[in-house]
């Protein structure tokens, strides 16, 4: 299997399966506990991994969120704690949501081990999420490094995805109605929103080349290894 092959492979369980966390009822709990109001944990906890830097610096991150759903946000959370802090409790969502949601018939030490490779050897440049999930420190049990390590690649494949977009064209909204047209008013884009037709095919030119650049760093696994590393995400996501 190319590294390119097993980029698209991976795509649904690095990106999808990996968000669940993030949107878990239980992980909004928490962080209201914690004193968040909503979706402000959300963005406290992505973007806390940055340090205390201005709403500009997350809103450049995050790409694809309009600057009126960062920026409140984020100067809201940063009256209740440390950025720091906000990225730790946010990654210990995903290590609760891990246990309850990678399969038990998953090899999780062994989908550790080889998604530990790409994460320490891939280079940070053009992904600033990446490069600070990175520095957490990680867990111990193995269902719960298993998803760490696979939302760190999740904002690995972002960064290289956000940078796609953006090189073939597209502005992040014209992005959003072609994949997530729902998520829009989410995301803090105002109405109308434009018709994605088009931007369909520069969408997808964008998607290749995020399977192509995002393949590279799969590259330090060989062969076997990446084959291994579909089949073991499949199973992980199920």
């Amino acid at each position: 299997m190319t590294p390119e092959q097993a980029a698209h492979e991976t795509r649904d369980a690095i990106v999808t399966f990996t968000s669940g966390f993030m949107t878990d009822p239980a992980s909004y709990a928490y962080g209201q506990s914690l004193g968040f109001d909503g979706f402000d944990f959300y963005i406290a906890g992505r973007g806390g991994v940055l340090g205390d830097v201005p709403a500009d610096v997350v809103v450049a991150a995050l790409v694809y969120f309009a600057d009126d759903a960062v920026r409140p946000r984020w100067e809201r959370a940063g009256l209740l704690m440390t950025r720091r802090s906000a990225a730790q409790a946010f990654a210990q969502c995903a290590r609760s949501w891990a246990l309850d949601h990678v399969s038990d018939d998953v090899d999780a030490p062994r989908l550790a081990a080889l998604l530990g490779q790409v994460v320490a050897r891939a280079s940070v440049a053009g992904a600033p999420l990446f490069a600070g999930w990175r520095l957490l420190e990680e867990p111990h049990e193995p269902k719960a490094l298993v998803v760490h390590r696979l939302n760190a690649l999740r904002e690995l494949r972002g960064a290289v995805h956000g940078a796609a977009v953006l090189t073939v064209g597209l502005r992040p909204i014209e992005a959003v109605v072609v994949r997530s047209p729902k998520m829009a008013p989410v995301l803090g884009w105002p109405e109308p929103y434009p018709d994605p037709e088009p931007f369909r095919d520069r969408w997808q030119l964008a998607e290749a080349r995020t399977d192509r650049v995002f393949g590279r760093h799969l590259a330090v696994l060989d062969e076997h290894e990446r084959a291994e590393l579909v089949e073991l995400l499949a199973k992980a996501a199920t």
